[in-house]
């Protein structure tokens, strides 16, 4: 289905989270710095499906999400969601938006506050924002909830401690769509748990999305997941947007070099392919988001960058379905 077919849910433009960042020198006059977490990202999300982002650690991912949600305030740009740019949005008005847009964190057990049973932390959005339901009306809620995300009914009074890792992420699950949300941001919720244990959270998301008529926006460092679950990938550096595409055409042939050195470090199922492929090692630093490189950020680890890079600074240009950061490159 093209996305002119689809329904648009969310329209991120020219989204930058900056932090003012204190000075350490001992000159009173020194300016504080600026540390560019994101820096212009623009993106939509359709109805019903699921995009990645993916990147190196620092790459501003978790600031992204976290900026989509108001758990980190924008600095510039627009959030529309529906019709509706929650970064011009007061408190209260956000607070109602949330029903729709909830979100699963990375720590399964940090996130789960350790004095509430269970049942207290899955029924704790619908006690918020439904305070008309009885508690026996609450009570079947969650446990119709937990039915579903894979916990016995039983255990409703158990507290998160007395849950193994998988466990406990699937109690962040139940909680994030107790209220029936249209989007849920996973923010790696895989990445504290077995190998085992991914595959059957991640399984059981693609099964709750298509129950539940879900959008994802699912970040993780694992390729092999990402590509999994995914129907877009966005790949960031350095808290920019480089390259967007369809997940297997993204895997097969990546067009940007950071994309293409991403995807060279995915192992390969079998062994004689995976000792014949050739790795594309990045070359230099990974430059300070506080002084990023002019231009063009990825320029300065590029095998294709040339002087024109350092003055011009590349925007996202194609579709919704294949789009590349760079002016050697065209899609």
């Amino acid at each position: 289905m093209s996305a002119v077919e689809k329904k648009l849910l969310l329209d991120i433009k020219d989204l930058k989270v900056h932090f003012n960042i204190a000075s350490t020198s001992v000159w009173p006059w020194a300016k504080p710095g600026v540390l560019k977490a994101v820096d212009g990202v623009n993106i939509k999300l359709y109805e019903g499906e699921t995009l990645g982002v993916v990147g190196e650690s620092g790459c501003g991912k978790s600031t992204f999400a976290r900026a989509l949600i108001g758990l980190v305030e924008a600095t510039e740009g627009q959030v529309v969601w529906l019709g509706d740019d929650l970064t011009s949005l007061d408190a209260k008005a956000m607070r109602e938006k949330r029903k729709e847009i909830q979100m699963i964190f990375q720590d399964p057990l940090a996130s789960l506050n350790p004095r509430m049973t269970v049942g207290d932390i899955i029924a704790e959005p619908l006690k918020t924002f439904y305070p008309e339901l009885s508690k026996e009306e609450v009570k079947q809620e969650v446990q119709a909830m937990m039915t579903r995300v894979g916990l016995l009914p039983n255990v409703i009074n158990r507290y998160p401690h007395e849950f193994s890792g998988g466990q406990c992420q699937r109690i962040g699950i139940a909680r994030a769509l107790i209220l029936k949300p249209k989007l849920v941001i996973c923010d790696e919720p895989v990445s504290a748990l077995d190998v085992s244990i991914q595959a059957q959270v991640v399984n059981l998301l693609k099964e709750l999305q298509k129950e539940m008529g879900l959008s994802l926006i699912f970040i993780a460092h694992d390729l092999s997941v990402v590509k999994h679950i995914s129907d877009r990938v966005l790949v960031m550096y350095l808290g920019n947007a480089v390259e967007l595409a369809e997940g297997k055409a993204l895997f097969d042939s990546p067009a940007h070099p950071y994309t293409k050195a991403l995807m060279s470090a995915v192992p390969i199922p079998d062994p004689k392919l995976e000792r014949s492929k050739t790795i594309q090692l990045l070359e230099g630093e990974l430059p300070s988001p506080m002084n990023p490189p002019s231009g063009c950020v990825f320029r300065t680890r590029c095998p294709q960058a040339t002087a024109s890079c350092a003055e011009e600074k590349p925007r996202l240009k194609g579709t919704d379905y294949h789009a590349v950061s760079c002016t050697q490159i065209h899609v």
